[in-house]
């Protein structure tokens, strides 16, 4: 098969997502008969149909849709290169791409990187940090997108080397006045009654909080679902349900929204953070360098 080029993917990627070639050529700035043209070529290179057409656009067959996905993430890869290489070319020696959690960039992530990039000797290194899911972390790292990345170490690390990192304690959040606000701890099981705020289903978290719920028998009752922490915060503020965050992120904004922060007693409430990575011995000089100076801070509180 001959090789592909980006161009030509990119009008395929467009064409598949506006359902209709002409749609998409106005948004590339192209017409669409030379859309067309090439995407014929290239159901040519990977001798296959790709797109059926229909009454009001087209569609990718199946064959499209795989190459649909691959397709996208070889569009990024590419979108990565121009930017890393852009960077070398401002007189940046050295650039490092984190992927991390919410939970860890509500940690210590950035005063981390922020002293780390505050040596003098790491005065030519960029750090990029993307926050996602626990599951995205992992892909990412383990796709090449990123040299490091930073989740809970609950979350399924095989293929991937890893080193510990800081930890928090998950609490539950509600107002002052709550039925449960009086308690000094609590179990997730007292609080499956009420009604929860969920982060991101796909979150280690939310996947942790339905699994201990169902070994109570019980499921986790669930009235609001947000993106953020200061989002599930403010529905806690405005009494419509209780939430499970980590307790430093909480705790801060407490006085001011008028809130209560008990500790979970569950064991899995107490977490620790994993930097994780391909291969510390393939890793390049300014990841390797931000990997030991991330995992000391890690060190440095425990003691």
């Amino acid at each position: 098969m001959r090789d592909l080029d980006l161009t030509t993917l990119r009008l395929f990627v467009a064409v598949c997502e506006a359902r209709s070639i002409a749609r998409a050529g106005e948004q590339q700035h192209i017409v669409g008969s030379a859309i067309s043209k090439r995407l014929a070529q290239l159901e040519d290179t990977v001798g296959t149909p790709l797109l059926v057409r229909r009454r009001r656009g087209v569609e990718p067959t199946p064959a499209g849709e795989t190459l649909l996905e691959h397709a996208r993430s070889m569009l990024a890869s590419a979108d990565l290169v121009e930017r890393d290489m852009a960077a070398y070319a401002a007189g940046v020696r050295g650039q490092v791409r984190i992927l991390a959690t919410a939970s860890v960039i509500a940690e210590s992530l950035a005063d981390d990187v922020a002293s780390f990039l505050n040596h003098p000797a790491h005065g030519d290194i960029r750090v990029d940090i993307e926050e996602r899911v626990s599951s995205g972390v992992l892909r990412g790292v383990h796709e090449g997108s990123a040299s490091l990345g930073l989740c809970w170490d609950a979350a399924n690390l095989d293929g991937l080397q890893a080193r510990p990192w800081r930890g928090d304690h998950l609490a539950v959040v509600m107002p002052l006045d709550h039925p449960l606000a009086q308690h000094q701890a609590l179990a997730l099981a007292q609080t499956l009654e009420f009604d929860h705020v969920s982060l991101p289903p796909s979150s280690a978290v939310q996947v942790m909080l339905q699994r201990s719920a169902a070994l109570h028998g019980q499921s986790l009752r669930y009235r609001v679902v947000v993106a953020t922490f200061e989002a599930a915060l403010r529905v806690v503020r405005a009494k419509l349900a209780i939430s499970v965050l980590p307790a430093e992120l909480a705790q801060p904004y407490a006085s001011a929204f008028g809130l209560r922060v008990v500790p979970l007693t569950d064991a899995w409430a107490r977490r620790r953070f994993a930097i994780c990575f391909r291969d510390a011995a393939t890793l390049p000089p300014a990841a390797r360098l931000l990997l030991e100076h991330l995992a000391q801070a890690g060190n440095s509180e425990e003691k």
